[in-house]
């Protein structure tokens, strides 16, 4: 599974390059926009084709769900931590974990979380440089939830994260913060061995 995370502010194209990813096989789209309001955010949800609303995932203004039939939501931790996430039935939700340990305890409520930094980020400049993520995975021993990687992953080390125990990765600077983000896409979509 390929998750893509949007950047928090706007980029230029934004729908149309997701629209676009979305018909290159994107699997699921992380709608994080933490400092836009409502209305900013209904406006972007309807830039994306409506045969891709099933795919949105949201980060925040949860009430849009209902409006564009929307059944998956993400948790931040501390949202999690403070149970936030009991108060939507019948969603599909998933949440943010930063160590295996914290991993390894969720239950089965979450389909899904990122677990992150696995490699130094792309966005977030100097995040994750001391990170080891990636050879703390062995240690997971949570079978109910997906394992989602997240952090630094672009087309050059992907296959280092599908050599190990995980069930997706997640995209955010390798695709926002390049000229050609849907080459970037394909890429990474031919390095996978899922």
């Amino acid at each position: 599974m390929i998750i893509v995370i949007t950047p928090e502010e706007f980029v230029q194209d934004e729908a149309e390059i997701i629209n676009e990813l979305f018909q290159e096989g994107l699997d699921l789209l992380h709608v994080r926009k933490p400092f836009i309001n409502k209305e900013a955010m209904s406006d972007f949800i309807q830039k994306i084709d409506l045969q891709f609303h099933s795919q949105l995932v949201l980060h925040n203004q949860y009430d849009l769900a209902e409006i564009f039939n929307i059944s998956r939501l993400h948790f931040r931790e501390i949202d999690r931590e403070n149970n936030l996430y009991k108060s939507f039935q019948n969603k599909i939700i998933s949440t943010s974990v930063h160590d295996i340990e914290a991993f390894n305890e969720l239950n089965e409520d979450w389909e899904y979380a990122f677990l992150s930094p696995v490699f130094p980020s792309i966005s977030k400049k100097g995040y994750g440089k001391e990170s080891t993520v990636l050879n703390d995975i062995k240690k997971r021993n949570n079978s109910k939830v997906k394992l989602i990687a997240l952090g630094g992953i672009n087309e050059n080390n992907i296959n280092k994260i599908s050599d190990n125990n995980v069930d997706g990765l997640a995209l955010l600077g390798a695709i926002w913060e390049n000229d050609a983000p849907l080459e970037v896409f394909r890429k990474c979509r031919q390095n996978i061995f899922y």
